[in-house]
């Protein structure tokens, strides 16, 4: 069950209420730990489960992705400085990945970075697990353990003017420099502070993120209820060029 760790200094976090938190680089543990996840094993395309690959995944980010892995989001964005990207939830069948829908998102408004620092408005790259979920509205079937709560309100406006109101109303976790199986809203950060966090996926609010990556209300509603811990669920993370390594 999620540690509900309600420090008042914990919500009271500039980037927490900024819409989403700076990030941290993957750095040197593995995606199963919940912390980061770097790509830099050594191409096994053909081998284990992963071996029939995903879509414009490359041998090294196929590699990072943990054996147990049967749930993986990707989220694939337009170039290393755009904010535009797409999600697509995979589920493997065997030996056989099956996409689901591919859905408009949108990710740091300086596109990517493959070392994140907290407020470089860049979205990590890598491989990250899906632990945990929350939101401002009440858990609509969340398979992931949900923290209801106040503290996931979004006040202010974005970087093309659009209200940030809701964003927060359904998040997961992406779980890089964070401490795994606690609130979504939980300040740990085990690479220090400068690496940044608080990096989620949230509903889109119409622009680009601090960090996070964004897609439409319903299909955030769509990943709590499909996410399934029992499967290992991660988010692979980047630009279409860094992905295709």
């Amino acid at each position: 069950m999620i540690q509900r760790r309600t420090a008042v200094a914990l919500l009271a976090s500039p980037l927490l209420l900024s819409g989403c938190g700076g990030g941290a680089e993957a750095a040197q543990s593995p995606a199963d730990d919940g912390r980061a996840a770097r790509v830099t094993a050594s191409p096994t395309a053909g081998s284990g489960p992963q071996g029939q690959g995903i879509p414009g995944l490359g041998p090294k980010t196929t590699a990072a992705i943990p054996e147990r892995a049967e749930q993986v989001v990707v989220a694939s964005g337009r170039g290393r400085n755009s904010p535009v990207s797409t999600v697509v939830l995979y589920e493997r069948d065997d030996t056989t990945w099956q996409p689901g829908a591919s859905w408009p998102a949108h990710n740091g408004k300086d596109g990517w970075s493959e070392h994140h620092m907290a407020g470089d408005l860049r979205s990590p790259v890598g491989v990250y697990g899906l632990t945990d979920a929350g939101g401002l509205l009440a858990d609509p079937g969340s398979r992931l353990p949900y923290h209801h709560s106040n503290g996931f309100h979004a006040p202010g406006t974005g970087f093309e003017g659009e209200p940030l109101e809701g964003s927060f109303d359904y998040v997961v976790a992406i779980n890089y420099n964070r401490e795994p199986g606690t609130s979504p809203l939980d300040w740990t950060r085990p690479l220090g502070a400068a690496r940044g966090g608080g990096v989620w996926l949230h509903v889109d609010h119409g622009g680009p993120t601090h960090a996070c990556v964004s897609v439409a209300k319903a299909h955030m509603k769509e990943l709590l209820r499909t996410l399934d811990p029992a499967r290992h669920p991660v988010v692979v993370m980047g630009y279409a060029d860094w992905l295709a390594q």
